[in-house]
């Protein structure tokens, strides 16, 4: 479904400057942005006054773990993709990691069909890399809605893996489009769990799964796509060494994203989260959260992401090592860095530059992650005035919490459109969660990828 929309008096983040003004949208897409105001109500659209709020482009997470098929208990695309619209996230990209796997053209279809049922945002899949499904890669290659390979090089979740190094030669000089790697050296890990597997203290989590596992991966990733001149995007870069390595391989080739969690968190906050901040890669320390934050800030790092991959409440309280790794974060994402921005750390302009324009260029999405006119209209329209505390009983992912509990965070949207469409409502009389108006499958769309 593609609405009619003109939004007055918001401040409007254009590609290159900030105006406040007035954004029509006609059939779902940008028609006209008028800087200093003056659009007038044609009585076909539903207009919304957004005096002192901020229109920023739809955020894009590229980096979620819906849960769908195979573990509704924990998420599906439906109640995946409304958590995401109340975070003002218009578009994302989900990991193959499922039951049965994403591998093939059956089951991405199937994953496909159902977002078109479920879905209340824009979505595209990655096809899962194996051993020996180097064919099945290929037959989805260029089918609308597949935005790429994924290949973890070190286990991590579900039974995905993928590091020998002939298997992993195959894969890059056989296929196209863009390769995303979990770089964590599975040798090393097998080699250091026989030190670890007896610690109980979360602590041990960071120090198993250390920064030379990470380096190890990405610096061997980098060289595979170097070699085959194929596009490799880095998935949750965790390390110093990792970002401060980097800026010199850079270029059109390699890109790279961090997860808000790794830009908020280090060890010295991981006693009181304990298994809540359970990821992989780990939490690390205040080093790499500083290394992290100076990368994004001169284009090392192109993406802001969650990893959001959520888990019960029940299955964490097990205790590291048992206790399964992931959480959510669709939901407080843009609300988090828009918080980082306030208080310093950021502009709310780098924010549109890492969580909308570069997942856009990174994955080559059609008519996305800018305010400019013709670009479908996909809106998060923030406050940010409206500090609220995130809790866990204000939360739309099915498992019911977030890591950022109690935490008093700003920017919190009052509009989420995806195609001129209002998707999800914060009105100043509703709960933090707001109100979820998208009907499944009538908004949002397969993503076409260039």
């Amino acid at each position: 479904m593609k609405g009619n929309m003109l939004i007055q008096n918001g401040t409007i983040y254009l590609q290159k400057k900030e105006e406040v003004g007035d954004l029509r949208i006609k059939s779902g897409v940008i028609s006209t942005i008028a800087t200093g105001g003056g659009l007038e109500p044609n009585g076909e659209e539903v207009v919304i006054d957004a005096t002192g709020l901020h229109l920023l482009p739809g955020a894009i997470d590229p980096h979620v773990h819906f849960r769908d098929p195979g573990q509704p208990e924990k998420e599906d695309l439906e109640s995946g993709s409304r958590a995401a619209a109340s975070g003002g996230i218009t578009s994302f990209l989900d990991m193959p990691n499922n039951i049965p796997n994403a591998i093939d053209k059956k089951t991405i279809q199937n994953k496909l069909d159902i977002a078109a049922q479920k879905c209340v945002t824009h979505h595209g899949f990655f096809v899962g890399a194996t051993k020996g499904n180097l064919a099945d890669i290929q037959s989805v290659e260029g089918m609308t809605g597949v935005c790429g390979i994924k290949i973890f090089m070190g286990s991590s979740t579900g039974d995905l893996l993928v590091h020998e190094q002939g298997d992993l030669e195959k894969i890059f000089s056989n296929t196209g489009g863009i390769i995303a790697v979990h770089a964590e050296d599975e040798n090393r890990l097998q080699e250091r769990h026989r030190h670890f597997k007896d610690r109980t203290d979360i602590a041990a989590h960071a120090e198993y799964r250390d920064t030379e596992c990470a380096m190890i991966a990405t610096k061997r990733a980098v060289s595979l796509a170097e070699e085959h001149e194929h596009r490799l995007h880095i998935v949750h870069l965790t390390s110093a060494e990792e970002a401060n390595w980097l800026p010199s391989r850079k270029g059109d080739l390699v890109t790279t994203e961090v997860c808000v969690q790794h830009l908020t968190f280090d060890d010295r906050d991981m006693e009181e989260l304990g298994t809540r901040g359970l990821v992989n890669p780990p939490i690390r320390y205040e080093e790499d959260k500083e290394a992290l934050w100076r990368r994004l800030h001169d284009g090392t790092i192109d993406c802001v992401v969650t990893d959001h991959a959520p888990h019960s409440l029940e299955s964490k309280s097990v205790g590291y090592p048992g206790s399964p790794a992931g959480m959510p974060g669709v939901e407080t994402s843009l609300p988090l860095m828009l918080t980082h921005a306030m208080n310093g750390r950021c502009k709310v302009r780098d924010v549109v530059r890492w969580m909308s324009e570069g997942p856009a260029k990174v994955y080559g999405m059609k008519n996305k992650g800018s305010l400019v006119e013709g670009n479908d209209g996909d809106l998060a329209i923030v406050d940010l005035d409206n500090w609220r505390t995130a809790s866990d009983s204000e939360t739309w992912t099915r498992v019911g919490w977030t890591p950022y509990d109690g935490m008093k965070l700003t920017g919190w949207p009052s509009y989420t459109v995806v195609d001129g469409e209002v998707i999800h409502l914060r009105g100043s009389n509703d709960g933090l969660k707001g109100q979820s108006i998208g009907l499944p499958g009538a908004s949002g769309r397969a993503i076409t990828f260039s």
